[in-house]
């Protein structure tokens, strides 16, 4: 069926008790359940705990609604709300813009701030690169997808197929694919970036001006 989707879960030390919007705060679209469209993915963000489980579920989408974030500044700014990094411009249109993007929504769809993705934002944020350089690494890098229930009735619409332990050799391998992966993507970002550096607006400047 085309609104059942088969989606990852990689859980520090596994689910306790029924699906719920329980993640951090400070994740990339806000507290909610997250789930990947990349099983790799998903492995190597939890490579380093000993109790760690893979889950393999069923999402149906059918009867929620979703908003679809493109990798782009859009993207970008929602991380950067959603991490705190924007509270200096509280009031401002473009901070009440994105305080309330995601509200009427159950379910956000956009791409994930991996391991390969974590220093360029960073250097988005810290005023390193500009907007032009972090699109063009996005586009790049081609990050997987994430699905993110934001409240019960998404969650509801989640169901576990396969739950998955991983032992300790599986999580040296996976640390070893996972180093190698935020090297590569690290290698690219920067010639990028550099492509890049005199072209499109920084960080802090996007934000003084509230637009």
């Amino acid at each position: 069926m085309k609104n059942i989707i088969t989606l990852y879960h990689g859980s520090k030390s596994g689910l306790h008790g029924e699906i719920a919007p329980q993640s951090r705060d400070r994740c990339d679209f806000g507290k909610g359940f997250y789930m990947g469209t990349d099983r790799m993915q998903s492995l190597t963000l939890i490579c380093n705990y000993p109790k760690a489980k893979l889950y393999t579920l069923t999402l149906d989408i059918s009867q929620l609604s979703l908003l679809n974030v493109e990798v782009g500044l859009e993207w970008a700014l929602l991380v950067a709300y959603n991490r705190g990094k924007m509270d200096s411009a509280k009031g401002s249109h473009l901070y009440k813009k994105y305080s309330t993007l995601t509200s009427n929504f159950d379910m956000i769809v956009g791409y994930i701030a991996n391991d390969r993705m974590f220093v360029v934002l960073d250097r988005f944020f810290n005023g390193e690169i500009t907007d032009l350089a972090l699109i063009h690494s996005l586009s790049a890098l081609k990050l997987g997808r994430q699905y993110v229930a934001l409240n019960e009735k998404a969650c509801q619409k989640i169901k576990i197929l396969k739950e998955e332990f991983l032992s300790e050799n599986d999580r040296i391998e996976l640390k070893k694919i996972s180093e190698t992966n935020r090297s590569k993507g690290i290698a690219l970002a920067e010639k990028i970036c550099r492509e890049y550096r005199r072209e499109g607006r920084f960080f802090d400047e996007i934000i003084e001006a509230g637009e």
